[in-house]
């Protein structure tokens, strides 16, 4: 019988309400793109110098000569996590270890882009996962995030896709990815609320069955960082 880690074995618990099943778009990997190459930047270009006319602009005038190159090199940029092979990144740096509490990444930044307005959402990234005999490099985990979060996105997929990919990848006892972000589309747009910070959260294996592990994990992140009052 194998052997569960301590922060799960601390005290009995029950279970979380079983949650509403997520949509297929949100819940499954399988409907990622496949790894492509980078499009062709010239082609770009004339596209973002066709909208700057559409807009009513000239896009030979002095102020805009340069700005469709640069737009479609921010593009490209801003979403280059479409070109990032996630699977090797993570497979080269799996390390065997005897560790069975909790690890976590908190406080990790990201930029990603509203699929339904092309708007930036940014914010802070928090991730745990309860080791099951390896552990990730730390420096792989904000990687991660970034290769998810650098793709036009809506907050709750993104949340879903690093929680699954680490908890197949590691094999992990449990895996906790909470989001927090401010979104352009509803400050700049629409509602124009400057102050709304929009929370997501996935939870799976240990911090979704087990209340404690889950309270440990939301109350590590609320704490302050090494250095701070």
């Amino acid at each position: 019988m194998r052997r569960l880690p301590l922060s799960i074995n601390r005290s009995i618990r029950e279970p979380m309400p079983r949650r509403r099943r997520r949509s297929a778009s949100i819940a499954h990997l399988e409907d990622l793109p496949a790894v492509t190459a980078p499009q062709d930047v010239a082609t770009m270009t004339g596209l973002v110098s066709q909208l700057l006319r559409a807009l009513g602009e000239s896009p030979g005038r002095n102020g805009l000569l340069k700005t469709p190159e640069r737009v479609a090199k921010a593009l490209l940029f801003m979403t280059r996590g479409y070109h990032e092979d996630i699977e090797r990144l993570l497979n080269g740096a799996l390390f065997p270890i005897e560790y069975d509490e909790m690890v976590i990444v908190k406080d990790i930044d990201f930029f990603s882009m509203c699929e339904h307005h092309m708007l930036p959402f940014f914010g802070k990234c928090h991730v745990g996962y309860l080791p099951n005999k390896k552990v990730v490099g730390l420096s792989k985990i904000p990687r991660v995030v970034d290769a998810f979060a650098r793709r036009l996105q809506v907050q709750e997929r993104l949340t879903t896709q690093i929680a699954e990919t680490l908890k197949r990848t590691l094999d992990a006892h449990g895996v906790a990815v909470v989001m927090e972000a401010r979104h352009l589309c509803m400050m700049m747009r629409g509602v124009e609320k400057q102050n709304t910070l929009a929370v997501t959260s996935s939870m799976l294996g240990a911090f979704r069955t087990q209340e404690q592990t889950r309270n440990e994990f939301l109350k590590l992140i609320r704490r302050n960082a090494v250095g701070e009052a």
